[in-house]
């Protein structure tokens, strides 16, 4: 494909943004001058392109000569932060972090390649989850400032500078706000208005979640502008504009480091508070158990009381029963000794039975 036919397919604003940045402000160009303004115009180039399909690949190919990796990370999804420095400009990818859905954290990427005179900027492919708008904001709002005159960038790594900074103020909101979930989580845990554990859990673990996500941009970010400061291509006042990027990196992980701790103390306190709650109610059944136990133990001496009894008088009365029957023939009624022996017998069964039960502690 011929770049004359890509330039009337560029031209549209959701496509490609060209702009000449100069003393006078920024001027807004068409794409089909962007080769010109590369190796003849004076002023700073920006092309910024919300999403870089085919067409905008080929052009940072065969206008800007960019590698092929680089075209390949601007077109595809990156998960980490990363940097890579060539002969004539630096290419780096960032994160920026956006609230979704009930505390989801949604990545949006920011590609930037930097050049002698130019400033690329690429955002990467947005989640359908997340406003393509989103993706914008930095540079939308770096635009305006510049429109406004309220920043007049003289090379790329200060265009770049106020981008990352835009960027980094995104992630410093992100963190304030999850702050400000982690106070209320407190508020609930110390006021004893947790509602719903298993609610109040996610919403934990999902400002934990939040936390981290920020504290692992802003950590690998920080480790990315750290090393570029030490890139040789690099001037002395784009070097002193990366070391301030690492810094203020470096304070976002802090904050977040320490929303993290303050977190983490609310969810052991709420730990605690289950955990004394759990031995209350131990307690509780334990007592319960132990007089449950003892009354069980009470009605079981009462039983062996009571058959030790019905059997002491159970003997007599069998006894008794014999001698009561009405038969014609029954020898023992005239016998002379009967009468004795069956009191004796009597007397003898029961007092064996009482001392029996007596000694195995049944009475």
């Amino acid at each position: 494909m011929g770049l004359d036919c890509l330039w009337a397919r560029l031209g549209g604003v959701n496509r490609m943004d060209v702009r000449l940045i100069g003393d006078g402000g920024v001027e807004e160009r068409s794409a089909g001058e962007l080769a010109a303004l590369l190796h003849h115009g004076d002023g700073l180039v920006w092309v910024d392109i919300p999403s870089c399909d085919r067409d905008a690949a080929h052009v940072l190919s065969e206008v800007f000569g960019f590698h092929p990796m680089a075209i390949g990370d601007c077109v595809e999804r990156n998960r980490v932060p990363k940097v890579h420095a060539y002969r004539d400009h630096v290419f780096v990818v960032l994160h920026a972090p956006e609230r979704g859905e009930r505390g989801h954290v949604h990545w949006v990427e920011l590609d930037q390649f930097v050049g002698r005179n130019y400033l690329v900027t690429v955002h990467g492919p947005v989640n359908p989850a997340v406003d393509p708008e989103t993706a914008l904001r930095e540079t939308r709002a770096v635009l305006a400032r510049i429109k406004a005159g309220r920043l007049r960038p003289a090379t790329p790594f200060e265009l770049s500078y106020a981008v990352v900074s835009a960027l980094i103020r995104r992630q410093e909101d992100y963190v304030e706000a999850v702050t400000s979930d982690v106070w209320r989580l407190e508020q609930r845990v110390t006021g004893g208005r947790v509602g719903d554990p298993e609610e109040f859990l996610t919403d934990l673990f999902r400002a934990r979640h939040g936390l981290l996500a920020v504290r692992t941009m802003s950590a690998q970010s920080g480790a990315i502008y750290g090393r570029m400061s030490h890139l040789s291509g690099i001037s002395p006042g784009g070097q002193r504009l990366v070391v301030d990027m690492a810094d203020q990196f470096d304070r976002v992980r802090s904050v977040a480091d320490g929303e993290r701790e303050y977190l983490q103390g609310v969810i052991e306190f709420y730990q605690t508070t289950l955990t004394i709650k759990s031995a209350l109610v131990g307690q509780g059944l334990n007592e319960e158990t132990k007089r449950l136990t003892e009354a069980s133990y009470t009605q079981n001496e009462e039983i062996k009381k009571i058959s030790s009894w019905a059997a002491i008088l159970f003997a007599p009365t069998l006894i008794g029963t014999v001698y009561g029957m009405n038969f014609q023939h029954m020898p023992e009624l005239h016998w002379i000794f009967g009468y004795p022996l069956a009191l004796s017998l009597m007397v003898l069964t029961s007092a064996t039975l009482y001392l029996a039960f007596k000694r195995r502690g049944w009475l």
